[in-house]
């Protein structure tokens, strides 16, 4: 029963309850928890609410759930997928296009809840910097799409955060589609396959390819034996792959190359299931076993895995065949050509930064160089005295290795992955450039909403309290060893259709950290590449809703202040300040030169942080 006391529980009961009736939905969920808002099914997500709200907290969420609900009234998911483009910005186009309509219809039919959108878009527009867009350079040409499709099918002002980003974009916009490409659209606002069919028209028309994409696995929580088809075939997939030579659980792909000993070692330290000692086989927390021993309590606390059993560590080669890569790098490759001035000012003003940090100590008593005023005395007293003179020498700079740790997520889908893989390739040769070491590694979950894991639990009666129910997907693009010219096609696999399912951040972030323990290098640097919060729908509908969001607190913050690791975050389009001490982000790839080098240069100007030692009682 509500509390009618508490004005926050009889404000989500009241937002439940509108959200079932814009739906038109009874079986509706609305779940608060964690910091961001997605539709998953007929659950709406939300951010978790403070005990006392704020009056400008309260349109901002009621906004965020009218848009999921009226997601779920007028939107056909099976359609949309079947008209999506197989191109990221044109994937971001069309979803955006898609928005407008589904507003559009929505505060057609209730007016009142306009009000509430274009609070959540203010808000959603605030934190993406986009008030602040001087140029078409600043933002993206989805983002204007919708506000300009919103201004034309509703007749509501564009919200005043908006107007620069319109700006920017309108004359261009105008240009390619006319002063009446949005009125076919108008026209067909509830014809969602008559308005799919016109704005491939127009995303052609902005000179963009509109070949369409492979559609994804099916992820309605309702439709559970497509579910089970979906992950017996991905199963088999799998299987066949492991039979073909793929590497097996936990190992990865450089095995039987040069770091075959290193890889061992480093497999023992994180292997979850059957390479641990007899005494970690003994320990009933299997996760534990991710983490360096003597911090296992600490990381981990009540967190548990279910089972790791179906796991893996596999490398992009292994999940994509080559032709197929190299189409997806030349993808890539198209969006990059306007950045290539980015790589080279960014390696000289980062290359900079690193020669100034070298050790400079000089060598005295030599019979050559520059003359030492200190010995003057000597000359004078006998000018023929040999070792009079002295040299300057550098100490090269320590060792440094980077790890990019890149979120493979389905929230990454479109334009956030685009980003995050011109970024990565970016920092990767900038990086290569200046002598530093960098591993580029890649995160997601082998199925949607458990896989095998998920299902082993419920042949096992559902225990209570499992833990993570999914099974873990930990992609290899680049090894520290490999040079990037080597692996440059292995980052085309982020745009694959299909590849992006869930995200486990806190295991991710322990899998890269134990990769880079086994490394040599003095300076260890793990950049992380996401845009939010952990979420695996399987694990949380089992456990509480904040389960893996507090596994990844406690994470960073062991890494962040226990550890010789330094931690850097990119936050693609959203800020993950919340979560890490030193964060940037990301709205396009050309906010990368001067956000990532002021970043980086902060780290290279302080000492790495000494691992405390443990005390001996």
């Amino acid at each position: 029963m509500t509390d009618t006391h508490d004005p926050v529980e009889n404000f989500k009961h009241a937002t439940e309850s509108t959200a079932r009736a814009l739906s038109g939905r009874e079986d509706v969920e609305v779940v608060f928890g964690g910091h961001i808002a997605e539709l998953s099914g007929k659950t709406l997500r939300l951010p978790a609410l403070p005990k006392q709200m704020d009056d400008s907290l309260t349109p901002y969420i009621r906004g965020l759930a009218d848009g999921m609900a009226l997601k779920l009234h007028y939107h056909d998911a099976a359609l949309y997928q079947r008209w999506m483009p197989a191109d990221p910005c044109a994937q971001a186009a069309y979803q955006a296009l898609e928005e407008a309509r589904i507003e559009a219809i929505g505060t057609e039919h209730y007016p009142g809840v306009a009000t509430n959108i274009e609070a959540a878009l203010r808000q959603d527009t605030r934190q993406q910097k986009l008030d602040q867009v001087t140029g078409m350079d600043d933002a993206p040409l989805s983002e204007a799409l919708r506000f300009l499709a919103r201004e034309d099918f509703t007749g509501r002002k564009t919200p005043k955060e908006a107007q620069k980003l319109l700006k920017a974009w309108k004359p261009w916009i105008k240009e390619h589609l006319g002063n009446d490409g949005l009125e076919q659209l108008k026209k067909s606002l509830h014809d969602q396959d008559a308005f799919a069919r016109l704005t491939h028209q127009l995303i052609d028309k902005m000179e963009m390819p509109v070949t369409l994409a492979e559609p994804p696995p099916p992820t309605d929580a309702g439709d559970e034996k497509e579910d089970k088809k979906g992950q017996g075939r991905e199963k088999k997939a799998d299987e066949k792959a492991s039979a073909e030579g793929s590497p097996p659980v936990g190992m990865s792909e450089d095995d039987m190359g040069e770091m075959a000993e290193q890889d061992a070692e480093m497999q023992e330290g994180f292997d979850l299931e059957e390479q641990g000692d007899a005494e970690d086989a003994a320990d009933s927390t299997t996760a534990r076993r991710n983490a360096p021993k003597d911090a296992a309590n600490a990381l981990f606390g009540n967190y548990k895995i279910y089972t790791a059993q179906f796991d893996e560590v596999i490398g992009a080669k292994d999940l994509c065949d080559a032709e197929e890569l190299q189409k997806l790098r030349k993808l890539l490759d198209k969006q990059l050509v306007h950045l290539q001035g980015i790589i080279t000012r960014l390696a000289n003003r980062l290359q900079r930064k690193l020669m100034a940090q070298q050790t400079r100590s000089w060598n005295f008593d030599l019979e050559e160089g520059i003359l030492d005023s200190s010995r003057l005395s000597r000359i004078v007293a006998n000018p023929y005295y040999p070792v009079t003179y002295k040299q300057e020498s550098n100490t090269a700079f320590r060792d440094t290795i980077v790890t990019l740790l890149i979120d493979n997520s389905g929230s990454m889908r479109g334009r956030p992955i685009t980003i995050a893989a011109m970024s990565t390739d970016i920092l990767a040769r900038t990086l290569e450039r200046c002598g530093v070491q960098v591993e580029i590694l890649g995160f997601t979950t082998r199925a949607w909403k458990g896989g095998a894991a998920r299902e082993k639990w419920l042949s096992d009666g559902k225990p209570a309290i499992p833990g993570r129910l999914n099974d873990l997907r930990h992609i290899i693009y680049k090894d520290a060893e490999s040079p990037w010219r080597h692996t440059r096609a292995n980052l085309g696999l982020m745009l694959r259709e299909g590849l992006l399912k869930e995200n486990i951040d806190g295991e991710a972030l322990l899998w890269a950290y134990n990769r880079l323990m086994r490394r040599p290098e003095q300076r260890k640097i793990l950049m992380v590449i996401s845009d939010g919060a952990p979420v695996d729908d399987s694990t949380l509908s089992a456990n509480q809703g904040s389960y893996l969001e507090e596994h990844l607190r406690r994470v960073i913050d062991w890494i962040e202040t226990k550890t010789e690791v330094q931690l850097i975050a990119i936050g693609i389009g959203h800020d993950v300040t919340r979560y890490y001490r030193r964060a940037v982000t990301l709205v396009d790839a050309e906010d990368l030169g001067g956000a990532i080098t002021e970043k980086l240069a902060e780290l290279f100007d302080e000492k790495p942080l000494k691992p405390r030692k443990k005390r001996i009682h």
